[in-house]
C-alpha cells in the first residue's frame, strides 16, 4: 500500500515545492521592469506628458499578460482623473497693513502662494488677520483651536506641525499628539482643509523649518505651480488663498499688532487656547491664477474573491515622476524615478503574479498604479472619492514607495509605526523569515502622510507604507551604517532629480524581500475573516468606527 501511495505524494510535494517557489517575489522581474518604466522612452512619466501613454500601455499590458481582471472604469483597466494645473502668475501685489502702515511682500522671498479654485483673478482687500494656533480640531484629543471662532472673510495665520512637538515633558500637551513623532495634524494640507470647512477666506502657515522638516527653498521650490483634482464644489473645499509665511515676517507682525509671538506660541501649546485677532492689521492681494484641465489615468485590476468579493485588499504605487525639467550639470532632463516609484509599480505587478499562481483568494484582491502622487497624491484622492462608498469594506492597503536597492536586510524600517494592527501581523510574518520591525525613527518628518496610502488611511482604510526612506535598514552587507549611507545618498543626490535612473549594480534582493512580506501578510487577510483596526491612539480610528456595522 505504501508503494502505491508514493509516487502520488511525491508529485504533491512537488507540485507545492513549485507553487511556494512560483510565489516567489523575483528580484531579476523587479529590477526588469523598474529599468523599462525608467528607460528614457518614457520621458520621466510625467502626468499628462509625452510619457503617459506609453507608461499606461506597459503597466496594463502586464496585469493582461498575468490574467488579471479590469477594474477600471465601465469595466476597463483605466480610471480617468481629471485635473487642473494652477500656477499662480508673476507680477501680483501682496500688503500687510498695521497700525496704518502698509508693507509690500514678494513672493517666494516673504510668501507662497497659491489658489486651487479655477478663478482667473484673485482680489483680496483689507482682509483682517487672525491666529489660530496650530489650526488643530481633534475631539478625540480634547482639543479644538477654534473654538467656534468665526473665520468668513478673514485670513487665518497658523503654525506648522501639531501642539506638542515642541513641548517640554512637564507641558500638559506632552504627548497628546505624539510628542515629535507627527500626527495628520502637524501637516499643511489638514490645516488648509480645516480653513476651509471653518469658511476662512485664507491660510498663511507660519514657516520654521523644524516644524516643517525642511527649509523654505523647499516651500517655495514650486514656484507657485500646484495641482488639484478637479471638484464639484472648488469654493467648498479649497481656500481662495493658501500659502506660507516667513517666520521672521511673522514675528515683526506679530510685535507690530501689539503681540509677542513666541507668548502666543505658547498659548498655543495649551487646550484653552483661542483665535487671537491681530488688531490694525490686514492682509490684501492682487494676482492672476493661470489653470489648465488635464486627464490623466489610474490603472487598477483585481483578481475577483472567491468568497467574498465586496471585501477587498489593495496593493498600490504610483506610476509617476517628475517627467522633465531643466537640464542637470550633464544637460540630462529626464527624470526617470526609477527608486521613486518605478519600483513600487514592478512590486505591485509582482505581488499580482504571485497572487495568480497560488489559489483563488477568498476576498478580492486589487491592484493600482496611481497617477500624480508626486502632484499631491491626487491619483489616489480622486480614486477614494470615487469609491468613497466601498471603502469600509476594504480590509487593508499595502502600498510601495521608494524600496531600497542596496541588498537584503535584517529588518523593515516601518513608516508610521503605532497605526494600526496590521503592523503586529506584518511583524509576525517578518519574524518567520528571521527578519524584524524596526520603528521609523524619524516620525517628526511625518512621511507616513506623504504617500499614496493616506488618501485611504483617512477614510478609515487600514494601511502599511513599504518606503525606504523612513531611515537606514539594517543590511546583511554593511549594517545599519550601510542602510543609512544608502538613505542619505539617494535623498541628496537622486530624489526626485535625473540621478534616479536604474543602473545594472542596483540589489534589488532587499526590495523583493519586502514585497514578499506584504503579499504573504496580504494573502492571510485574504484568506481569513479578520478585520483589523487602527490602534486606540490613532487618528483615523474614529473614523473607521463610524462603518464598522458595514462591517458585521
Amino acid at each position: 500500500m505504501t508503494r502505491l501511495f508514493t509516487a502520488p505524494v511525491l508529485s504533491l510535494f512537488a507540485l507545492c515545492a513549485a507553487a511556494a517557489q512560483a510565489q516567489e517575489i523575483s528580484p531579476q522581474r523587479l529590477s526588469d521592469i523598474t529599468r523599462e518604466l525608467a528607460s528614457e522612452p518614457y520621458a520621466g512619466r510625467g502626468p499628462g506628458g509625452p510619457g503617459e501613454q506609453k507608461t499606461i500601455d506597459f503597466i496594463v499590458g502586464q496585469f493582461q499578460a498575468l490574467g488579471l481582471k479590469p477594474a477600471g472604469d465601465g469595466g476597463g483597466w483605466t480610471q480617468d482623473v481629471p485635473l487642473w494645473r494652477y500656477q499662480t502668475e508673476p507680477g501680483g501685489t501682496f500688503t500687510l497693513n498695521v497700525g496704518g502702515r502698509s508693507q509690500s511682500l514678494e513672493t517666494q522671498r516673504d510668501l507662497r502662494i497659491e489658489t486651487q479654485r479655477p478663478v482667473e483673478r484673485v482680489a483680496i482687500r483689507a482682509a483682517p488677520l487672525v491666529f489660530v494656533g496650530y489650526g488643530v480640531t481633534a475631539a478625540e484629543r480634547g482639543w479644538d483651536d477654534f473654538k467656534g471662532y468665526d473665520l468668513k472673510g478673514k485670513i487665518a495665520l497658523v503654525l506648522i506641525n501639531d501642539p506638542d512637538f515642541e513641548a517640554a515633558s512637564t507641558d500638559a500637551v506632552s504627548g497628546k499628539f505624539g510628542g515629535r513623532a507627527a500626527t495628520f495634524y502637524a501637516r499643511w494640507v489638514y490645516k488648509y482643509e480645516e480653513a476651509a470647512r471653518r469658511g476662512a477666506l485664507g491660510m498663511l502657515i507660519v514657516h520654521e523649518t523644524a516644524g516643517a522638516a525642511y527649509g523654505w527653498s523647499t516651500v517655495v521650490a514650486s514656484n507657485g505651480e500646484s495641482y488639484d483634482v478637479v471638484r464639484k464644489e472648488p469654493a467648498k473645499d479649497k481656500l481662495l488663498l493658501q500659502g506660507w509665511i516667513q517666520r521672521d515676517l511673522a514675528v515683526q507682525l506679530f510685535k507690530d499688532a501689539g503681540l509677542d509671538f513666541e507668548a502666543e506660541k505658547a498659548r498655543a501649546k495649551t487646550a484653552a487656547f483661542r483665535p487671537v485677532e491681530l488688531k490694525g492689521a490686514a492682509f490684501s492681494a492682487e494676482y492672476k491664477n493661470r489653470f489648465t484641465r488635464l486627464n490623466s489615468k489610474n490603472v487598477i485590476a483585481a483578481i475577483p474573491g472567491a468568497k467574498r468579493p465586496d471585501e477587498t485588499i489593495l496593493y498600490a504605487a504610483h506610476w509617476d515622476a517628475y517627467g522633465i525639467g531643466p537640464p542637470d550639470a550633464s544637460g540630462a532632463t529626464v527624470r526617470p524615478g526609477a527608486v521613486d516609484d518605478a519600483v513600487g509599480v514592478a512590486g505591485v505587478i509582482e505581488t499580482a503574479r504571485a497572487f495568480k499562481v497560488g489559489p483563488p483568494p477568498e476576498r478580492t484582491i486589487l491592484f493600482a498604479a496611481w497617477t500624480a502622487e508626486e502632484r499631491g497624491l491626487l491619483g489616489s484622492e480622486y480614486y477614494a472619492q470615487a469609491h468613497a462608498a466601498r471603502l469600509p469594506k476594504m480590509v487593508a492597503n499595502y502600498t510601495y514607495d521608494v524600496l531600497q536597492t542596496a541588498g537584503p536586510a535584517k529588518d523593515v524600517v516601518l513608516v508610521g509605526a503605532g497605526q494600526n494592527e496590521l503592523e503586529p501581523h506584518l511583524a509576525a510574518v517578518a519574524a518567520r523569515h528571521d527578519r524584524t520591525i524596526t520603528p521609523d525613527p524619524r516620525p517628526e518628518r511625518a512621511l507616513f502622510y506623504r504617500a499614496d496610502h493616506f488618501s485611504l488611511a483617512k477614510r478609515g482604510v487600514p494601511t502599511v507604507l513599504m518606503m525606504a526612506m523612513g531611515g537606514g535598514a539594517e543590511l546583511v552587507n554593511g549594517g545599519r551604517a550601510a542602510g543609512e549611507k544608502w538613505v542619505e545618498d539617494y535623498t541628496a543626490r537622486c530624489y526626485h532629480l535625473t540621478c534616479d535612473r536604474w543602473s545594472a549594480d542596483q540589489d534589488y534582493r532587499g526590495a523583493a524581500q519586502d514585497v514578499a512580506l506584504a503579499f504573504e501578510a496580504g494573502r492571510e487577510l485574504a484568506n481569513s475573516a479578520r478585520w483589523p483596526d487602527w490602534n486606540p491612539t490613532s487618528e483615523f480610528k474614529p473614523v473607521r468606527a463610524k462603518s464598522a456595522a458595514q462591517r458585521r
